[in-house]
């Protein structure tokens, strides 16, 4: 047995980039940076935020693996370089085995904020893992995204000390922003998820729909987020509004091939901008 273990820890140190690479690393760091500033917007204090971050961090790590794990021989077909699953460097059971592993550290690191917190966010997680086991084949496709996106702020409010249900703007942008970050994401391979049998609404919608159609929900994301919370709407909120419109129109309305990634480019900013305009309402948020 001693004569094989030199060979075995560099195997295992080589799958750690992989499995890196493997995880969808940048949305799920996105998601985590996201969720965590609500929170100490809201006031979680350094506690609870970091309790948050690590909760999100792990059950978005376990969506991540389970979708390289479940679309391994698609990714193959479609010959996705940049999936360590599909180019061998990682083999499918790893990618599984890490989507349980994180997903079981996941329930405690939940339980941190709460019962009702932790039942809010692993229904989210719940709502990644559907999308990838079922509902990304059918029209239904954005319905996790909403479901999971909509109960985001859920997170935040029910594990403060005081808990409580977020206000409806918070949680109909949530999901609005969910429909958008699923159109976004589809958005780049919808010729590839047709050939491998991939028919979720996206897809069925086809390129020229969903390239006007993604930066669109943002920007009625945006609009919930100036109109919905009370009070008057302050200056940075409409700057930020006129803002966004302008990205929506000139990713839309510009002349562009219909391979063009500006409409991908211009909802993504334009999300971004609606994901700062809900921090600034942090503290209206429960």
């Amino acid at each position: 047995m001693s004569l094989h273990a030199p060979h075995a820890l560099p195997s295992t140190t080589r799958r750690v980039p992989a499995l890196l690479r493997s995880c969808h690393l940048e949305p799920a760091v996105a998601v985590t940076v996201l969720v965590t500033a609500l929170a100490v917007a809201a006031d979680r204090g350094a506690a609870g935020s970091g309790a948050v971050a690590a909760a999100v961090l792990a059950g978005q790590l376990s969506v991540g693996w389970c979708n390289d794990a479940v679309d391994a021989q698609r990714d193959t077909v479609c010959e996705r370089r940049d999936k360590p699953v599909a180019t061998g460097e990682l083999p499918p059971r790893a990618a599984a085995v890490a989507a349980g592993t994180a997903l079981a550290v996941c329930v405690p690191l939940s339980l941190l904020s709460g019962a009702a917190a932790a039942a809010a966010h692993l229904g989210m997680v719940a709502c990644g893992w559907a999308y990838n086991l079922v509902f990304k084949h059918t029209v239904l496709s954005p319905l996790p995204y909403a479901v999971a996106f909509g109960a985001l702020p859920a997170f935040v409010t029910l594990g403060m000390p005081s808990p409580s249900l977020p206000a409806w703007w918070a949680v109909t942008a949530g999901a609005l922003l969910g429909v958008g970050a699923h159109l976004v994401n589809a958005l780049p391979d919808i010729e590839d998820d047709l050939g491998t049998g991939v028919r979720g609404l996206p897809q069925r919608l086809g390129r020229a729909t969903c390239r006007w159609l993604a930066p669109s929900v943002m920007l009625t994301a945006m609009g919930v987020l100036v109109a919905g919370p009370p009070g008057a709407v302050g200056g940075v909120s409409g700057g930020l509004a006129a803002l966004a419109g302008a990205v929506a129109v000139a990713g839309t309305a510009l002349p562009s091939d219909i391979r063009s990634r500006w409409p991908f480019r211009a909802a993504i900013t334009v999300a971004g901008i609606a994901v700062a305009q809900l921090l600034l309402r942090g503290p209206d948020v429960a």
